[in-house]
């Protein structure tokens, strides 16, 4: 049983999946701050203080909160946008 674990472990790459998956979760929350902590307030600052709010999240009409929308798309096009220049910095080609 012990063998066939190991076996398991290393066909499989298990280890590598988890690192692989701790840093992915720690460059996600990083890209997240710089884009709640640094992009949104340094883009939409002067609007926000305008219309009174103090967050983007709490955008509203009508009680539909479109500013948390807003703020994940936000998110995805930053993100996917950091995710394309890595690719394109380790010339990783599309198959």
């Amino acid at each position: 049983m012990r063998a066939e674990f190991m076996d398991f472990i290393a066909t499989y790459n298990v280890i590598w999946v988890a690192i692989w998956l701790l840093i992915a979760t720690k460059v996600g929350e990083l890209t997240k701050s710089f884009i709640e902590d640094f992009i949104t307030p340094l883009i939409f600052a002067p609007i926000l203080k305008k219309l009174k709010i103090d967050k983007l999240e709490n955008l509203s009409w009508k009680w539909v909160l479109y500013g948390k929308l807003l703020a994940r798309a936000i998110d995805f096009i930053v993100v996917a946008l950091v995710v394309f220049l890595v690719i394109k910095g380790l010339g990783v080609e599309a198959k």
